[in-house]
């Protein structure tokens, strides 16, 4: 299940997604978050569903392993989906004990379950196409203007960057500490639920023992570089634009004004 997790991991391989600036990755997660909220037409989604199977394509990423990254959140995919099934009012399809399904519910509950599972493929395909280093970078150069108003853009690009690429390492730090356990006769899977969670203790006390030892020894490497943040910094590799960066920009706001004027005509159809 941990190693399920495949936001903060990069994958390596060539593509012209991989070779797009970051600045282009982050504006083009953002629109695509946007195009998600625009409304709950089948077209729209159907739209979405299109634009990420094409950059799911471009991006030599296998369908499979983005798809393993949704295993992790299994259980937050449903609850949103029964919440929605069961506590929305409207007109009656099914009523059993104390649950009633509503038409409404239903059409909820799907719009819902396919909005979560395509906010996390999006998400993923970002870091899965993009290196900590050059996401840091995007960060920095596309909120520079922050800077105006004092706001410590390089040490939030930072911090992000440093928390992504501790991902995968407390995940594997995790899975070598469970394996252990389990080598010493520890039982993760047979309980009730404060068994289950006391038998976590002897896993959560070296992780975090790890992670901050982790953090200290950072910090510390830090400090021998004479980092002092965003002041006097250069880059060995500056951020350009190039051809594809523009066409892809292109693509992506043409795919977003393309959902907000079927967004509206849909509008005024039902009205």
């Amino acid at each position: 299940m941990l190693r399920d997790i495949t936001i903060g991991q990069y994958y390596q391989t060539e593509s012209v997604i991989h070779k797009l600036d970051p600045r282009v990755k982050l504006m083009g997660t953002l629109v695509f978050i946007i195009s998600l909220f625009l409304g709950k037409s089948v077209w729209i989604y159907l739209g979405a569903t299109i634009f990420l199977a094409v950059v799911i394509k471009l991006s030599n990423v296998p369908l499979k392993f983005i798809l393993k990254g949704l295993k992790a959140v299994v259980l937050l995919i449903v609850l949103s989906a029964a919440f929605n099934l069961f506590l929305t009012d409207g007109r009656v399809l099914v009523h059993f004990w104390i649950f009633t399904i509503t038409a409404e519910g239903l059409y909820q509950a799907v719009f819902m379950v396919i909005r979560l599972i395509y906010l996390i493929m999006g998400s993923s395909l970002m870091t899965l196409t993009t290196t900590p280093n050059h996401l840091t970078d995007g960060l920095e150069k596309g909120l520079g203007f922050l800077k105006k108003i004092k706001v410590p853009v390089h040490e939030i690009s930072m911090m992000m960057s440093i928390a992504l690429r501790f991902i995968p390492i407390l995940i594997e730090e995790t899975d070598k500490i469970m394996k252990a356990q389990l080598a010493r006769g520890a039982d993760f899977e047979n309980g009730n639920i404060l068994k289950r969670a006391k038998a976590m203790i002897p896993v959560l006390v070296p992780l975090f023992i790890s992670a901050f030892r982790r953090a200290n020894e950072l910090a510390m490497a830090m400090e021998a570089r004479c980092y002092h943040g965003d002041e006097g910094r250069t880059k060995m590799k500056p951020l350009k634009y190039q051809k594809r960066d523009r066409i892809a920009y292109i693509s992506m706001f043409g795919y977003l004004a393309v959902l907000i004027a079927l967004n509206v005509w849909m509008s005024g159809r039902i009205i």
